[in-house]
C-alpha cells in the first residue's frame, strides 16, 4: 500500500473552512443524501491545483465515510432492515464501487461536473412531478423480482460512486422509492447502508494506490460524523414529508451550483 502525501500549502483557515463545510455535508447526507456534493466541490476548488482527482476522491469518502456509519446506525435503530432487499443491494454495491475506483483514475478533473448535472436534473425532474412519490410505504416487489432489482441498483449506483461519488445517497433513495416503492425514511436507510459499503470499498481501492490525504480526511470525518448524528435525529423524528422537502431543496441547490461550473468549464473551453 502507498501513502499520499499531504499537500504543505494549506492555509489553516482552509482547512477549517473543509471542515465546516463537511458538517454541512454530514447533515444534508444523512437526511437525504447528496453530501459529496457539498463535500467535492469545496474539496475541488480549496485543495492545490495540482492534486489529483483520485486524491480528493479518497480524501472525500474518508471525511464520508465516517457520517455515513453513524447516520447508518442511527436509521437501523428505529428502522427495521428489510434484509432481502438490503443483502443484494448492498452486495452489488460493494463490487459497483470497487470497479468504479478503479476507472477514477481515468477521469479528468472538469469531466465529471455536466455528468452529474444531467443526472440531477432528471432526477428532480421526477420527484417533482410526482408530488406523493414516497410519501407512502407501498412496497411493490417480493421474491426475485425485489432481489434483482434491488442487486441492479446497487451495481449502478455502485459503480458510479466508486467512479464519480457526488450524489450517491440521493440517487440511491430516489431508485429505492421509484422502482422498489419504499417511502423517503425507509429507503434511506436502506441507502446509509448500502452507501457505507460504497464508500468503504472505493476507500480500499484508493488507500492501495496512496490516493487519500489521510490528515485532512480524518479532521473532516470527525466533522462530518457530528453533522450526519443530527441529521439522522432530525429526519426521523419529522418523517418522510420532512426527507422529501430536504431533498428537493438539496437536488435544486446542487443543480444550481453545477449548473454554474458547468458553464465556467464551457468558457475556459471556447476562449
Amino acid at each position: 500500500m502507498q501513502e499520499a502525501a499531504v499537500p504543505a500549502d494549506i492555509a489553516l483557515h482552509v482547512v477549517l473552512l473543509l471542515v465546516g463545510v463537511a458538517f454541512l455535508a454530514g447533515w444534508v447526507d444523512a437526511v437525504v443524501g447528496g453530501g459529496g456534493l457539498i463535500q467535492l466541490p469545496a474539496l475541488l476548488l480549496a485543495l492545490p491545483s495540482d492534486t489529483s482527482v483520485p486524491e480528493i476522491s479518497g480524501t472525500n469518502k474518508v471525511s464520508s465515510v465516517a457520517g455515513t456509519a453513524v447516520a447508518t446506525l442511527t436509521y437501523l435503530r428505529k428502522v427495521r432492515p428489510d434484509w432481502a432487499v438490503v443483502v443484494p443491494l448492498v452486495a452489488s454495491a460493494f463490487a459497483g464501487s470497487a470497479l468504479g475506483a478503479q476507472l477514477v483514475r481515468l477521469l479528468p478533473r472538469d469531466a465529471f461536473t455536466p455528468i452529474v448535472l444531467v443526472a440531477l436534473v432528471a432526477v428532480g425532474t421526477y420527484t417533482v412531478r410526482r408530488p406523493q412519490l414516497g410519501l407512502e410505504h407501498d412496497v411493490r416487489h417480493s421474491g426475485f423480482a425485489s432481489v434483482w432489482r434491488s442487486a441492479a441498483i446497487g451495481g449502478g449506483v455502485g459503480v458510479y460512486d466508486g467512479f464519480l461519488g457526488p450524489g450517491t445517497g440521493s440517487f440511491f433513495v430516489i431508485l429505492v422509492v421509484a422502482v422498489l416503492g419504499y417511502g423517503f425514511l425507509q429507503a434511506t436507510a436502506k441507502a446509509k447502508l448500502a452507501n457505507l459499503t460504497t464508500n468503504v470499498a472505493a476507500i480500499g481501492v484508493l488507500a492501495w494506490h496512496g490516493q487519500v490525504l489521510w490528515l485532512l480526511g480524518v479532521l473532516m470525518a470527525a466533522a462530518n460524523l457530528t453533522g450526519a448524528y443530527l441529521g439522522a435525529r432530525m429526519a426521523l423524528r419529522h418523517g418522510s414529508g420532512f426527507v422529501r422537502r430536504v431533498f428537493l431543496v438539496v437536488v435544486g441547490a446542487m443543480i444550481l451550483r453545477l449548473g454554474w461550473d458547468t458553464v465556467q468549464i464551457a468558457l475556459r473551453v471556447l476562449a
